[in-house]
């Protein structure tokens, strides 16, 4: 077994900065040029053929970035570090991404150099500097050493790795599908149940709500108004556990971390106490809605509801709603602001004033504990596909690194590893 020799990137490639034109020039923007950042990178396909804003020949003139040509390696180098593609066409970039261009008379696989830098991300992430964000340099870009055999042995081991990395990418997409079915099994039982009940042989009536569809004869169709109060009660000391709403549910934040964004003082944060409703309102996209299980403190930013004391319901029913709103982009709709900054919030009074299915009390407890049931089934099936994903892609980066390295040999005249 031997192994290649290491050589710097700089011997082999130049490395080319990329650059953003002025946003408020017309000309310079949704032209023939396809202009990438790390946005544009995915995980499913090594070439980069679309891009989501283009540019302009005077755009491109404008910024002083140059036209790479196609089969470039190009690096994300922020926000972040060390995504990998190549170039199936000429491109520019943003200043997030550099791109390798070969130097003339150099013999290299630019897809060779793909595979290597590919099982090198944390490697890449170590060399990034800086102070509001890490960047990856172009000095330490052009000095990081890979692997370099002969431009015969790269374009076998190119060879070796489309067909194997194929085969594990067709076996991760299996995957992958199968736990987005479940997910989306798991999605629509959620939003029948909740707004059609166990019994399916019920009589139905119209309930005038789009979203909602039918529902037994026997529910009512209320306003959150009539059900809940929100409540915003600023606590003004700092003796309570700082919960976050995630995609997972209220958390409770660990300060001491300094980990994320910080407040300077929690003491005009907001109560929220057990079974008390929190949802982050100002971000219809990505937030979030959960029943809290905590006693303490979220941001004044984020909204806290109860039901009214004589109107006693089932909290999870209403979790299982009000996250399913989310899901079904219910709450999306109702919203307003500017979605594209990331400002689509709900009003208040858009909130109180939607309908809402409302069984009986017995129907709401029954229908969340079978829903608790299903959802625990189908959580651990997904569980256990995302655990054979990791393996899989731990696997994938092996075979990569041993391969390029000269761990593996490999044919040269047929790409096949001995």
């Amino acid at each position: 077994m031997s192994v290649f020799d290491l050589q710097k990137l700089k011997y082999t490639f130049y490395v080319k900065n990329g650059a953003t034109p002025a946003s408020g020039e017309a000309d310079y923007w949704d032209g023939d040029i396809m202009w990438i950042t790390p946005a544009d990178f995915t995980t499913e396909q090594c070439y980069i053929s679309e891009s989501r804003r283009s540019i302009t020949e005077a755009g491109l003139n404008s910024c002083g970035t140059n036209l790479v040509p196609a089969g470039s390696v190009v690096v994300s180098n922020r926000a972040p570090i060390g995504l990998i593609g190549i170039a199936a066409n000429p491109l520019c970039t943003s200043q997030g991404c550099k791109s390798l261009v070969k130097k003339n008379g150099n013999l290299v696989h630019g897809k060779f150099i793909y595979y290597s830098l590919a099982t090198q991300e944390k490697a890449l992430n170590a060399l990034g500097r800086g102070t509001t964000f890490f960047e990856l340099s172009s000095f330490d870009l052009a000095n990081f050493q890979v692997h370099m055999p002969s431009y015969e042995e790269q374009f076998a081991i190119t060879n070796y790795l489309d067909r194997y990395i194929g085969e594990i990418d067709n076996l991760l997409s299996n995957f992958l599908s199968q736990a987005n079915m479940l997910d989306r099994y798991k999605r629509e039982l959620i939003a029948n149940t909740i707004t059609h009940g166990l019994d399916k042989s019920a009589p139905k009536k119209d309930s005038g709500i789009d979203w909602i569809g039918e529902v037994p004869t026997h529910w009512e169709v209320t306003k959150t108004k009539w059900i809940f109060e929100i409540v915003k009660r600023i606590y003004g000391k700092e003796d309570r556990d700082v919960l976050s709403i995630t995609n997972r549910g209220l958390k409770i934040r660990d300060i001491e971390s300094n980990e994320g964004q910080l407040a300077e003082s929690y003491a005009n944060y907001q109560v929220v106490n057990v079974n008390d409703f929190a949802m982050n309102s100002m971000d219809l996209l990505t937030g979030w809605v959960d029943c809290s299980p905590f006693e303490g403190v979220t941001s004044p930013d984020y909204r806290v509801f109860r039901f009214f004391p004589n109107k006693q319901q089932c909290h999870n029913y209403y979790k299982y709603l009000f996250q399913m709103c989310y899901k079904s982009r219910i709450f999306y709709r109702l919203g307003q602001g500017v979605s594209n900054l990331g400002r689509w919030r709900l009003q208040a009074d858009q909130f109180l004033n939607m309908k809402l299915p409302q069984p009986p009390i017995h129907e709401q407890e029954e229908i969340a504990a079978f829903l608790d049931k299903k959802t625990v089934q189908v959580d651990g099936l997904i569980a256990d596909i995302n655990e054979q994903i990791d393996k899989l892609k731990q696997y994938r980066q092996i075979v990569i690194h041993d391969a390029v390295t000269g761990k593996v040999k490999v044919s040269e005249g047929n790409g096949n590893g001995d």
